[in-house]
């Protein structure tokens, strides 16, 4: 296989990989999006595995079987509502090839030009640096995310300064590794930068609340790409450079999208300065909530003229999509026009909600992001809350001293009838109470949705 071939294979994984983020961009479109991505990077290691400059082909192939029977595995067990983690523990594989990597640039850089040395020492550190803070921060994102870490954000003393005094050592070690070229410490400059980037980057992360992590998982999505841009940079491979930046810069833009959806600073982010709530506990909320039975929701849905479904993370951990998919299909078939809205950030994950409901078979013109059905509440007759909380409460609206206030939210309370599933009265994930339950037009649905959404159908 010649170096053209391979460089023409590589234009071609790279254009498909464009592709392949284009169709993602719609959920019409993301099948497509997704096979784009799979033939790319078919092509890109097939190319890679066997081109002119691959040796060792036998361990090569053994390790890919290896990790392919893993995948392989590992994916049919996952369930969607685990799929946040899973996105989490693989972007700490990417830090770790790219620690890997520049360990053995480091040790053996091949044929580097003499004018190129410096740069590709200064390649190898940073590489180094971004595929450590990925990570540990990836597996701290993945503890908080199974529950096996505290979703608490980790407030040391002088939290701030400790990071910034790791990037700042960092930087001088920098200067050390570059002048000692290749000495014994220089070696040693490497390694100690190595371990406080590991303490950094879990330090980071552990700093971020779990209410947060979406935003974590993109950012850790982003600094992945980077870890991979670097790492290709070490190899001189341009489809790595490529690909790294494609997600880099694609990760850091959703962080951006994510940020302001939750009224976040993306530079907090950057610095793991975000996670707890402010110090304003916000107006205290009282009142009596008003339950309702499904009989009486059943009557109410079948006097309605129009329906809004706003799930959340709850409707993914108890599985209610199926349910609430016939749910929808029995409804629209009673003339009820029924059309859900989807928080930019409800779930855990970018799309998580879009995917649940896509892969119940709900059809995705009635499936509209939060901007373009903000408007039609006040014209709805009833407005269904299937385990969402923090992204329809007012207070974000009418409360500047919540915790919560300025995060753009879903207005379900402007509608006729909000009926608010919930297995108990608690919380949200923001750990702040929902003046949403204690409203006049507000009933609470108490049980686990997967339960209590077939009893509705029932009496329908």
């Amino acid at each position: 296989m010649s170096t053209g071939f391979v460089s023409a294979a590589y234009i071609i994984a790279a254009i498909l990989f464009i592709f392949s983020l284009a169709g993602l961009s719609k959920q019409e479109t993301a099948k497509r999006g997704n096979v784009f991505g799979m033939v790319g990077m078919g092509i890109a290691l097939f190319v890679t595995v066997f081109g002119p400059n691959t040796h060792g082909l036998v361990w090569i192939l053994i390790a890919m079987v290896i990790g392919a029977a893993i995948g392989i595995h590992r994916a049919q067990k996952v369930e969607m509502t685990q799929m946040p983690e899973l996105i989490a523990i693989l972007h700490s594989f990417v830090g770790l090839a790219a620690v890997l990597v520049g360990y053995n640039s480091y040790i053996e850089p091949g044929d580097v030009a003499a004018d190129m040395h410096t740069i590709h020492m200064v390649e190898v550190y940073l590489g180094i640096f971004i595929g450590a803070v990925t990570f540990t921060g990836s597996i701290v994102a993945f503890g908080k995310l199974n529950g096996k870490i505290s979703s608490k954000p980790l407030s040391l003393p002088h939290k701030h300064k400790l990071n910034l005094a790791a990037l700042v050592v960092s930087l001088l070690l920098m200067f050390c590794f570059l002048s000692a070229d290749g000495s014994a410490w220089g070696t040693m400059c490497l390694l100690i930068m190595t371990v406080i980037a590991l303490a950094f980057g879990w330090h980071l992360v552990a700093s971020i609340g779990g209410a947060d992590m979406p935003v974590v998982i993109s950012m850790l999505n982003s600094y992945s790409g980077w870890a991979a841009a670097a790492t290709g940079f070490m190899l001189s491979n341009d489809l790595l450079i490529v690909i790294g930046a494609l997600v880099g810069s694609s990760g850091a833009i959703l962080s951006y999208i994510m940020c302001k959806a939750m009224n976040r600073s993306f530079i907090s982010v950057i610095a793991g300065g975000f996670g707890a709530a402010p110090a304003a506990a916000g107006e205290e909320v009282t009142g009596e909530h008003k339950e309702i039975q499904a009989a009486e929701l059943a009557a109410m849905l079948k006097d309605a003229s129009s329906v809004i479904i706003t799930p959340g993370y709850g409707m993914a951990v108890a599985q209610a999509q199926y349910p609430v998919a016939e749910l929808t299909q029995k409804l629209r078939a009673a003339g009820v026009e029924v059309r859900f809205g989807i928080h930019p950030v409800a779930g855990r994950l970018p799309g998580h909600m879009n995917v649940l409901l896509a892969e119940a078979k709900v059809p995705y013109d009635i499936v509209l992001e939060m901007d373009e059905i903000n408007d039609d509440f006040a014209d709805t007759d009833v407005v269904l809350v299937i385990g969402a909380n923090d992204t329809v409460n007012p207070a974000a609206a009418t409360d500047p001293s919540s915790p919560i206030a300025g995060m753009p939210v879903l207005h379900v309370w402007e509608a006729k009838n909000v009926i608010v599933f919930k297995r108990s009265m608690s919380a949200g994930y923001a750990g702040v109470q929902n003046p949403l339950f204690f409203n006049d037009n507000s009933y609470m649905y108490f049980g686990d949705a997967k339960d209590k959404v077939p009893e509705i159908l029932q009496h329908l």
